[in-house]
């Protein structure tokens, strides 16, 4: 089509003044890729939504099936995702722990219309959609939800809205958690990692336990990449963190409390 890189379909978000694409994955049969301002947002595969094609994602799976890993694998939770894009991890989810009670808050609603379109959901998903700046979501939609899980996928670097970049709004997210429940940060930012180092210092001031799963080259602070970062009041053995390490992806590292000290 012309003016865009790829065939495929198109919508203008108005909110954001940006284009939004969605078009195959020729890497990938039966895997589509939604862009936005002309850059990869998503990647979902329809026939086989537990695929899971970006690496930082990858390391979230891996710690949303580590939770409750004293109960059935299974076993629903009830999981909020703050940042929508694709629903990438609210398809993983609903197959992977059926019947879990889901919810996808995301300003953009000519996006979600857009995704909702193109890339259905798989049968059963359970998922309401909340169209709203995420810490004023916390206070209207969501102020009576509880979850298991809080997924903030929003922030790269600097360019993160500043004010879901705070203690308030993490401890927003912290007042809607379950006693054992997550709060899932990623953190995209470039060296020296600053950006990073604070967020981590914000979730120290809130949660008992903080953990980061990441790639080893990031110990280096000499490359840009996503740091996913965990919050939890119930600490995680280390029998589970070395399981979550041990599935990958490869080479990478899950650090915790002193061990996250090389930002500092």
């Amino acid at each position: 089509m012309a003016g865009f890189a790829h065939p495929g379909v198109h919508r203008w978000l108005s909110l954001g003044g940006l284009h939004a694409e969605i078009y195959d994955d020729e890497l990938r049969p039966g895997s589509k890729i939604l862009a936005m301002g002309g850059f990869e947002q998503s990647h979902v595969n329809l026939a086989q939504p537990t695929e899971i094609a970006y690496e930082y994602l990858v390391r979230v799976t891996h710690l949303l099936d580590e939770h409750h890993a004293d109960k059935a694998p299974d076993e629903p939770l009830s999981i909020a995702h703050i940042g929508a894009g694709a629903l990438t991890l609210a398809r993983y989810a609903s197959v992977k722990r059926p019947d879990s009670r889901q919810v996808a808050v995301e300003i953009e609603r000519e996006l979600m219309d857009f995704v909702f379109e193109e890339l259905p959901l798989p049968a059963g998903t359970d998922l309401r959609l909340v169209v709203n700046d995420a810490a004023a979501a916390f206070e209207d939609e969501l102020a009576d939800d509880v979850f298991d899980v809080v997924f903030v996928d929003i922030f790269t670097g600097w360019d993160s809205p500043p004010h879901l970049a705070t203690t308030e709004f993490y401890q927003s997210i912290k007042d809607h958690l379950a006693p054992d429940g997550i709060m899932l940060l990623n953190v995209g930012d470039d060296p020296p990692l600053t950006f990073a180092a604070q967020q981590v210092a914000h979730l120290e001031s809130l949660f008992g336990s903080v953990y980061m799963s990441t790639s080893q080259d990031m110990l280096t602070r000499r490359y840009p990449g996503n740091m996913i970062l965990m919050g939890t009041h119930v600490p995680w053995s280390s029998d589970v963190l070395a399981r979550v390490g041990a599935r990958g992806p490869h080479p990478g590292v899950v650090l915790s409390g002193a061990e996250l000290d090389f930002l500092k």
